[in-house]
């Protein structure tokens, strides 16, 4: 891969808004709720003691006014807001109107997990319990894969592509394989890229009864967004790059034997991480720290721990930030990346699950295990690293 540089990124998170609220959140996490009465994302009084991380205090208006919100989801308004701060932390926008670059080669590639459960649920209960001709035609929207991806488009004036990816737990890392591909193609100078997941109220009970969830392994949510360009790009406005992502990879493995529907792959993860390092012309002595995408859920944790075991060996240092903010599905890749955007920035680095890590690493490997076989790697490489 040409190494593409990250001149901004905008996050919505359960430790902060926006990057400065975000760095801050790494270095001292912000308490969780203890009960349902101060859940905010759904309705939690019919379950003790929800195993969740939320985006406390969030209201979209701060960001992006109060016109045209009221049809738009929680997930939709994750995304908008993420996406607007990313652009202005990029320097591409000011005070809503672009000072760099044009609308027309400025795309957005982004990962969904499920959609808006939230507005399918809502639609399909009316539909149910009431009569078809009461569902709100302007919500219907909602309930399309891409509908978030696009009203960010929309609200940012985003005219060059617009990709939505739906891969799990590898969607968001996905995109950014994606994004590489769109911006050596020239179909755009610069991509926004990156993930969000909403909580609600269906997905939460699904993850329960799947037994996905533990102490250790709780839903979170949130949208990350990164602005990615080619290096001359950058250089040619005048951007300062945060990091560089050097190389990707991923990988699939099927089960040993029909019948399950989840299943971690060890194989997988290992061979993702492999042709990202290969991706990036390093070796695995150059990585000096892995953010997992490990959630402490039983084989899964396992499965990808093992995989990175057997590439860098036992000594690595490994990090789990999905302790801190919760596993974001779709979002989760890029909120592992927005946390190792932190960790090479100078914050402390929390959350190690194995090794000892160098202060601001500068060669990092973030990685997501998918809950189907599927599996993918990020390389990313700090500015101060030789390239």
């Amino acid at each position: 891969m040409t190494p593409r540089a990250i001149t901004g990124f905008g996050i919505v998170s359960a430790l902060g808004i926006g990057r400065e609220a975000f760095f801050e959140g790494m270095r001292e996490p912000p308490p969780q709720p203890a009960s349902t009465q101060s859940i905010e994302a759904f309705d939690a009084t019919a379950y003790q003691k929800p195993l969740i991380i939320e985006v406390k205090d969030f209201d979209a208006s701060r960001y992006l006014g109060d016109k045209g919100l009221r049809s738009l989801d929680r997930q939709t308004k994750l995304l908008v807001v993420a996406t607007r701060l990313c652009l202005q932390d990029a320097g591409l926008k000011k005070e809503g109107a672009y000072v760099a670059l044009s609308p027309e080669r400025v795309g957005f590639c982004a990962s969904n997990a499920y959609g808006s459960l939230e507005s399918i649920t809502e639609l399909d209960r009316v539909a149910v319990l009431e009569d078809a001709r009461y569902i709100n035609p302007a919500k219907f929207p909602n309930t399309v894969a891409n509908s978030a991806s696009g009203y960010a488009s929309i609200w940012e004036d985003l005219r060059a592509l617009n990709v939505a990816v739906s891969d799990g737990n590898c969607g968001a890392l996905d995109a950014v394989t994606c994004a590489n591909i769109y911006l050596e193609a020239g179909r755009a100078d610069a991509i926004v890229v990156g993930g969000a997941e909403a909580l609600s109220e269906p997905l939460y009970m699904a993850f329960q009864k799947v037994g996905a969830l533990t102490a250790e392994a709780k839903l979170g949510e949130g949208a990350a967004l990164f602005v990615l360009e080619r290096e001359d790009v950058a250089a040619s406005r005048g951007a300062k790059a945060l990091a560089f992502v050097a190389g990707s990879g991923t990988a699939f493995g099927a089960p040993s034997h029909d019948g399950p529907l989840l299943h971690a792959s060890t194989e997988a993860m290992e061979r993702a991480i492999t042709l990202a390092l290969a991706d990036a012309s390093l070796s695995a002595q150059d990585v000096e720290l892995v953010v997992s995408g490990a959630t402490g859920s039983g084989s899964f944790l396992e499965a990808e721990l093992g995989a990175v075991t057997r590439v860098f060996g036992s000594d690595t240092a490994i990090a789990a930030p999905k302790a801190m903010f919760g596993e974001t599905l779709g979002a989760g890749g890029a909120m592992g990346m927005a946390a190792a955007l932190a960790w090479m920035d100078g914050v402390p680095v929390r959350t190690v699950v194995a090794g000892r890590v160098k202060e601001q690493p500068r060669v990092v490997v973030v990685t997501a295990l998918g809950f189907y076989g599927n599996a993918t790697a990020v390389v990313m490489r700090s500015v101060s690293r030789a390239s």
